[in-house]
């Protein structure tokens, strides 16, 4: 590519990742999507979609939410998959253990991806407003990326001090 938006001079294409938290400049994840490996990985994401998938129905069917009322299953789904995501994250980012290539895919992307929802926390802060229940939609809201923020740094944080630990001792 060239012309103004690469200063005129030419810029090597980088292939569009099949995983979307790939970083394509970092070797070792260019590997996931390299060559033929685009089938092993997208079915990986497909398994751990469906494993997320059906454990987030799980958890809405073993915890209803009744009409008006703060939705805890998706609350909690939210939260603890952040915190799962933060856990994942700190594992791949500064483990310094290798894993084997789909893991990443098939965990962050697929089961926490399948997990999460923000469609029903969309939906959920919606019906909520529909219900004239404002101030419980806000809290939703409000505490729901509180809650999913606070969850990924603790998640990270508590990871990596154990990762710190384990290597001292």
């Amino acid at each position: 590519m060239t012309g103004p938006a690469s200063g005129g001079l030419e810029v090597p294409e980088v292939p569009e990742a099949i995983d979307p938290d790939v970083d394509l400049h970092v070797p070792a994840q260019r590997a996931e999507t390299a060559g033929g490996h685009k089938w092993p990985v997208l079915a990986a994401i497909s398994a751990g979609g469906v494993a997320g998938s059906l454990s987030r129905y799980a958890a809405s069917r073993a915890w209803p939410t009744a009409d008006g009322t703060f939705p805890w299953a998706t609350f909690s789904v939210n939260v603890l998959g952040c915190a799962l995501i933060g856990v994942l994250m700190a594992l791949v980012s500064e483990g310094g253990r290798s894993a084997h290539p789909l893991v990443r895919p098939f965990l962050g992307v697929g089961v926490l991806g399948g997990f999460t929802t923000f469609s029903t926390y969309a939906l959920d802060f919606t019906d909520l407003l529909e219900r004239e229940e404002a101030g419980l939609a806000l809290a939703y809201a409000g505490g729901t990326v509180v809650g999913a923020v606070g969850a990924v740094w603790l998640g990270a944080s508590v990871t990596r001090a154990v990762l710190r630990r384990s290597v001292v001792v």
